[in-house]
């Protein structure tokens, strides 16, 4: 990993970082719903609902920008993850878009920061340890070349933060 990237992970509210971008869960409709989501769109502000409601919903695996308005950070992507059925529907495939997908949508308005939540593994029910695997991997082989040199893995509860720093530190070696 080049010095110039830093990949590392926290437990924080994600709606509170004072990052370029933040990355939302999202579900298709763009329109907020529960956990993150519902959480990015109190915090944004009702600006937020009505430039999702523009975008016209979004196909899982890929990701749309928006601005960040009430938000510290200056733009939302949203990143609509798949939801977990054994990994029959190339749900791994779905999730590694969803990273690959932000990380280029914020080298395209030129972010060196971004914040990403562990997209899927709330109500969407992927495995933690398995999404947490595909996350690492994919903004690792996708970061080299984009404008980003910062990401956060942003976790809810201290067992998701386990799952990320363990592998953290066991790529770091």
């Amino acid at each position: 990993m080049e010095s110039a990237m830093k990949i590392d992970a926290l437990q924080a509210d994600i709606t509170t970082l004072e990052v370029d971008a933040i990355v939302n869960a999202a579900n298709q409709s763009l329109m907020g719903g529960g956990g993150v989501d519902g959480a990015i769109h109190r915090a944004a502000g009702k600006e937020l609902k009505e430039a999702c409601r523009a975008l016209d919903g979004c196909e899982t695996g890929d990701a749309k920008l928006t601005e960040g308005f009430k938000l510290p950070a200056r733009y939302v992507i949203h990143a609509v993850g798949p939801v977990w059925s054994g990994g029959k529907r190339d749900e791994a495939l779905k999730l590694a878009s969803c990273y690959r997908r932000a990380l280029e949508l914020a080298d395209s308005v030129d972010a060196r920061s971004i914040a990403f939540p562990s997209i899927s593994t709330g109500i969407y029910r992927f495995p933690i340890e398995r999404a947490a695997e595909i996350a690492i991997q994919t903004v690792k082989e996708t970061l080299p070349g984009t404008s980003v040199e910062r990401v956060t893995f942003c976790c809810f509860s201290e067992r998701d933060l386990a799952v990320y720093e363990a592998l953290l530190n066991r790529s770091a070696r």
